[in-house]
Formats: structure tokens, sequence, C-alpha cells
């Protein structure tokens, strides 16, 4: 009868052990996402850039090669604290929108707290003002 017992316990825990108990180290995929990336005007990424979409339940930043990930039609907040902006004839702190080709998102409607309203070029840039906040709409 004990063996009969250690046996039993011994297979389930196997089984179990096999199966991951239903579990998963993935992350929940939706097939639905898109992700783009932000970039310099000589395609260095911009790494560590607060943003929220609407999502999401909070904060993340932009991984080390600028990478964000959203659900169309988001509207997404990007902090640029700390960036020098770019408006007019300065060129300060170029930041680009674009995919995994590094091509240029344009015409994204955004609004930026200081800069104000427009839509990115054809290349993906946009004007913004320093440590400004832009909500980009996806």
């Amino acid at each position: 009868m004990n063996k009969k017992m250690i046996f039993m316990v011994l297979a389930i825990a196997t089984v179990f052990g096999l199966s991951g108990c239903g579990g998963s180290n993935n992350k929940h995929h939706n097939d639905e996402l898109v992700t783009l990336f932000l970039v310099d005007e000589n395609g260095y990424s911009y790494g560590g850039i607060p943003y929220k979409c609407d999502s999401m339940t909070r904060w993340e930043t932009t991984l080390n090669n600028g990478e964000f990930t959203f659900l169309p039609p988001d509207n997404c907040l990007f902090d640029f604290d700390g960036l020098d902006g770019v408006y007019g004839d300065s060129f300060d702190d170029v930041v680009r929108i674009v995919d995994y080709t590094h091509d240029g998102k344009g015409d994204i409607p955004y609004e930026c707290a200081l800069f104000g309203v427009s839509s990115t070029y054809g290349d993906g840039s946009f004007d913004y003002n320093v440590d400004d906040a832009c909500v980009f709409y996806l």
C-alpha cells in the first residue's frame, strides 16, 4: 500500500512538473499590438523615455533600442523632460518615430504641452519645446 501511494504521488508530481501546472513564462501576446521606435536624426535610439498609452495601466519607458508598444487607436503621452527640443532653426534633440525598418512615420497628429498641436513630418520627426510632454494620437 505504501509503495502504491508513493508511486501515485510521484506520478502526479511528474505530470505537473512536465506540464508546468498550466502556467507560462510568456507575457500576454496580442496580435493587434504595434511596435515603433524613437530615434534621433542619425538613427540612434532614445531609450528610457517615459510613456503611457490609453491601453496601459502604468507608465513604461522606451527600451534601450527606443522601442515602444501600443494598441491602436491609442493616445500615447511621452515625457521628453531633459531633452532640449526642436523648434524652428534649433535642432538640438531631434526625435523621430520610425518602424523596424527605420522608415519615418509621418502625419501622426500630436499635441505638446508647451509647443502646441501639429503632426509628424514625413521622416517621423516633430517639433517640441525643452522638457515638453507630448500626446501622439496613434
